[in-house]
């Protein structure tokens, strides 16, 4: 199973709030999710951003592949992007 740390969106229309997720790659964006890692909110000011750091670098440990989108938010958020050599 091909698994990715992506956004999911949530909210209404026009006020957009993502929630990190954990998801298998063939799921539909909005669908069935393993794991919650963080949310986002591009709104606030500054954008507000919420990550458990462990969660994430656990995944990436694992071998969970980040979009590029939720890379640049973990980048920011300060967590550690190696995965676990084999």
């Amino acid at each position: 199973m091909a698994v990715k740390m992506r956004l999911t969106r949530m909210g209404d229309k026009k006020n957009p709030f993502y929630r990190i997720v954990v998801a298998d790659s063939r799921k539909s964006r909005d669908g069935e999710y393993v794991d919650l890692v963080g949310t986002y909110n591009p709104l606030k000011n500054p954008e507000e951003i919420k990550i458990d750091n462990e969660k994430a670098a656990s995944w990436i440990a694992n071998g969970a592949q980040p979009t590029d989108t939720v890379k640049n938010l973990l980048v920011k958020a300060g967590v550690e992007l190696k995965a676990k050599k084999n």
